[in-house]
This record gives structure tokens, C-alpha cells and sequence, in this order.
């Protein structure tokens, strides 16, 4: 466990509270889009399985805020309370990691109430369900839209074929973030997965494009990419 703040090396970690269904697919799909990422739940045979996917996993009895602290969750740019049936549990949690100075908190709600004590709290709050809903409606909008993992309206991560019109083009000369806004997390191609992309890297046919941004981002780059 590390208790100490940790300097920041440009890449967000985030932190999940709890591996339920919710907390372990958004786990994977973090994991997968090369995010460093803290986990703990109560559950041993969860946080085994976790450590596939992070060193920083494991086992709490609690979620009071000398754990959190312990296990280095004050160090995370975004942590993401996956508890549900608990009521009581993700409402202090929540609470808890607003107090210890994660910059967002964002909690999975069961109900309208249980969302608005959240919003109070000063966490985002995510309804499974409805976003689930949402991340369909990405995926059927463009058929370059693989995957898609929506944390909060300003936080979403995607997983898309590069668009015709940018093989052969450059970072710098596509300027996904000057036009878009879009972060480029990683690229694939053919099971070969580059974390580091640097402005000259020349996208290929067949890369696969993790990206990082605002709903309204991803809605401009799908109108730009269909017009093209």
C-alpha cells in the first residue's frame, strides 16, 4: 500500500471502489485503454483477479478514510465508487473520498434519491442502466465506434477503427485534440498495442484508436469522419 502522495506523470489514474459486475467491466475497459488504475474490494478472490490488471489491488475491510488513504486512493485524478446494493456504504464512501481530495468522485446510484444524496456529496453520479443505454447508442451512431465507457459527460473513453481519412495522416497533421478535444490513450494494430504516441507517429490501416474525451467530442469527430 502507499500512503504517500505520489508526483503526477501526466497519466490519470483511477481509482475503483468495489468489483460487482459494473466495477469489474469498467476495470477491464480502463485496463484495456492503458489506464493506471487503483482497485480494492473485500473480496479476495476479486482483488486476485485484479491484479491482472493492476499491482495497486487489494484487500480492505473497510472504506474508512485512513483505508483509502492507505491504499493510495488520495492519489487517483478520478475514483469511481462501483457500489450499488449498499446504500449506506457508497453514500460514506463517497463522502470519504471527497474529503480526502480525489478531484472527482463518481458513484453508481440504484435510484434517484440514493443519486441525489450523491450530487450533494459533491460526487457525479452514473445510473448503469441508462448509460448502458447511452454506450449502444454510440455504438449503432458509427460503425468505426468499437467500444465505448462513459465515466461522466467530460470523461469517456473509446475504442475506434481510425477513420479512412486519417491513414497516412500524422498526429500533428490529424489534431485530434485541436479539433476535437479527443486525448489519444493508445493504438493498436494487429495485437501490437503503442502507449507512448508521439506527434509524428503516421496512423495505419487497421490501427484501432484509444481515445480519451468529452461526449461532444466523440459526437464532433463522428460527424467529421461521415462527412469526410
Amino acid at each position: 500500500m502507499f500512503g504517500k502522495k505520489k508526483k503526477k506523470t501526466g497519466k490519470p489514474i483511477y481509482g475503483i471502489v468495489g468489483l460487482g459486475r459494473f466495477g469489474q467491466a469498467l476495470a477491464q475497459e480502463l485496463y484495456d485503454a492503458g489506464a493506471d488504475l487503483i482497485i480494492i474490494d473485500r473480496d479476495e478472490e476479486k482483488i486476485a483477479m485484479a491484479r491482472d490488471w493492476t499491482e495497486n489491488a487489494f484487500i480492505v475491510r473497510g472504506l474508512d478514510k485512513k483505508t483509502l488513504l492507505e491504499t493510495g486512493m488520495h492519489n487517483c485524478d478520478v475514483a469511481v465508487v462501483c457500489i450499488g446494493s449498499q446504500i449506506d456504504t457508497s453514500i460514506l464512501t463517497s463522502l470519504n473520498l471527497v474529503s480526502i481530495g480525489v478531484p472527482k468522485v463518481i458513484s453508481k446510484a440504484t435510484s434517484i434519491e440514493h443519486g441525489e444524496i450523491l450530487e450533494k456529496l459533491g460526487a457525479e453520479v452514473v445510473y448503469p442502466e441508462r448509460d448502458m443505454g447511452i454506450r449502444l447508442a454510440h455504438r449503432l451512431e458509427t460503425s468505426q465506434t468499437l467500444d465505448y465507457v462513459q465515466l461522466s459527460e467530460k470523461i469517456n473513453i473509446s475504442k475506434i477503427m481510425v477513420p479512412p481519412v486519417a491513414v497516412g495522416q500524422s498526429v500533428v497533421e490529424l489534431n485530434l485534440r485541436g479539433r476535437f478535444g479527443l486525448n489519444i490513450v493508445a493504438v493498436e494494430n494487429h495485437a501490437e498495442v503503442v502507449e507512448n504516441i508521439g506527434p509524428k507517429y503516421v496512423f495505419r490501416k487497421d490501427d484501432i484508436l484509444y481515445l480519451s474525451g468529452s461526449k461532444d467530442g466523440f459526437l464532433k469527430l463522428s460527424d467529421w469522419t461521415q462527412e469526410s
